[in-house]
């Protein structure tokens, strides 16, 4: 269930290239910001930035598929991040992770639910290893986890 841009977004997007017409590395910027108004950077919004900075769509794409912190998919209002690190990997992070993807009713290869509540990510690590297994959901850690404590922990963000 993908929501269509609004109007006030669209404006949002008109001032912004209209603050980077004809500047210099402008690219990332402009990206970054885009992607903040409409929460992800879709196929038309790439189109516009691509013509109103004079920069081909191609080049745009190439930045957009490099760097990670770009999202060419709508995203969900919570972003649950499971760490698949070492320490996280030897006290039982798979199972933590599977626990995630069956509360959340992820199939394989799908990272957001489609009422978009939920993205799940999986990163390298967090940085809380003493607490390992670890999962962030947006800027809240939850540790010591195990696969009986993920759906009482997600049911909070629901």
């Amino acid at each position: 269930m993908v929501e269509k841009a609004s109007e006030k977004q669209w404006e949002q997007l008109a001032e912004l290239l209209g603050k980077y017409r004809g500047t210099k590395g402008s690219v990332i910027p402009v990206l970054q910001q885009a992607q903040e108004i409409f929460g992800y950077l879709p196929k038309e919004v790439l189109i516009e930035i691509s013509n109103q900075l004079d920069v081909p769509v191609s080049q745009i794409f190439c930045v957009v598929t490099f760097y990670a912190q770009f999202h060419l998919e709508p995203r969900g209002k919570n972003i649950v991040r499971s760490c698949q690190g070492t320490a996280c990997h030897v006290r039982g992070a798979k199972g933590v992770l599977n626990a995630i993807r069956e509360k959340l009713g992820l199939k394989e290869g799908q990272v957001t639910t489609p009422d978009l509540k939920f993205t799940l990510e999986t990163v390298a690590c967090i940085g809380a290893c003493g607490l390992a297994p670890v999962f962030m959901v947006n800027d809240e850690t939850h540790g010591r986890l195990t696969p009986e404590s993920v759906g009482p922990i997600l049911d909070k963000y629901a």
